[in-house]
């Protein structure tokens, strides 16, 4: 933790809560709320293991090499008593139809939270000036930010600080704005008071579960990640599975649909922050264009983006499927042989199966034209 070890006076703790979710809101968080780092985890912890044991985590390693650390606060971060939760909204401004994105097979789709600038800066940089408002209120305190930046469980967390619940595609939803924002916490040594957790609103809804492309939703709850979409285009280094290639679509990184088709995401708001607004074009580019760019232009063109993590091949590697499963164009194959001695082994692999993909939809549409 930051900070020294306690503050200078025992401040009031209610009035100080309340400042925090003023100072929260007017720093761009939609809601922040308080949970209590020493609640019960025994449940959450349960389903964590269990979900490890099954190993639905695929190549995520680093889901159970902390064990309880990032289920119990203290143990991570001791003297932590408190949990701020906060949220901010991401849907850009202008953007374009998600839907109609994906139903042209030739044009890129990329998850809408990535179309902007690396939220995971944008989320850490507001949290240190909501620590530091606390610091100028009540004198020094100890505290860590995080926003998907160390073992922490940041949908259960969220859930007990009363910000929303979580949806049967495991994502945290709130009636007020769906499901579409960024989450961020903030340890704290603080005995501040605590919300209240929201009660759940699904019911009997399934959309989110029957709409998975890769059926990656196993059941109410419980994903497995080894067929999820952003895994398989952000998490998974290696090659795509066959046979959930075709499923893919032409998502190039990450998938939405499990919250496009939630009813509660008629509530999603427009982003008031402008690192978070679309770049590059990118929530409407081509896929021959996007497969043209060079490592060079990938950098410059992403850079300060969550995209850039993933690297020049694999981006390369998930258009290249993209490219296979679209429909057959000159322009796709011609685009495809120029990447087909490509330097890595990953993206000659995908190329290849592309081509064949490409090539056989070329000779459907032969026969289907001399019938």
């Amino acid at each position: 933790m930051q900070g020294n070890t306690s503050p200078q006076k025992l401040p009031d703790y209610a009035a100080l809560a309340q400042a925090i979710k003023a100072w929260g809101k007017a720093l761009g968080f939609h809601d922040t709320r308080i949970a209590d780092a020493g609640a019960d985890t025994t449940v959450i912890e349960s389903g964590l293991f269990a979900w490890l044991e099954r190993g639905f985590n695929g190549e995520m390693d680093y889901m159970g090499k902390h064990g309880t650390k990032r289920t119990r606060p203290a143990e991570l971060e001791p003297g932590t008593l408190r949990i701020i939760s906060v949220c901010m909204n991401y849907q850009p401004p202008a953007v374009k139809n998600s839907w109609d994105v994906i139903g042209n097979g030739k044009q890129a789709f990329i998850s809408r939270y990535a179309l902007g600038r690396d939220y995971h800066k944008v989320m850490r940089n507001r949290l240190q000036q909501l620590a530091d408002k606390i610091s100028a209120e009540i004198g020094a305190f100890r505290y860590r930010v995080f926003s998907d930046s160390a073992p922490v469980m940041e949908v259960a967390w969220a859930q007990k600080a009363g910000l929303g619940w979580r949806g049967k595609h495991t994502l945290l939803l709130t009636r007020q704005a769906g499901s579409m924002f960024f989450l961020g916490e903030m340890y704290v040594d603080l005995p501040l008071p605590v919300d209240e957790e929201t009660s759940a609103y699904c019911g009997s809804c399934t959309r989110c579960i029957d709409i998975c492309p890769t059926q990656a939703i196993i059941g109410p709850y419980q994903v497995d990640a080894r067929r999820c979409i952003s895994y398989l285009t952000i998490e998974l280094k290696d090659s795509i599975p066959e046979a959930l290639r075709p499923l893919i679509g032409n998502r190039i990184y990450g998938c939405d649909d499990c919250q496009l088709i939630c009813p509660w995401n008629k509530f999603a708001r427009i982003t008031a922050e402008n690192d978070f607004h679309v770049r590059n074009g990118l929530d409407d580019a081509s896929l021959v264009e996007l497969f043209g760019w060079t490592a060079a232009m990938f950098e410059t063109k992403l850079a300060g983006s969550a995209i850039r993590r993933i690297g020049h091949s694999q981006w390369l590697r998930n258009i290249a499927i993209g490219l296979g499963n679209a429909p057959y164009a000159d322009e796709i194959v011609q685009a495809l042989q120029a990447r087909s001695d490509d330097p890595s082994a990953i993206v000659r692999e995908h190329v290849h199966w592309a081509l064949q993909q490409q090539d056989r939809k070329r000779k459907l549409s032969m026969e289907n034209t001399h019938e």
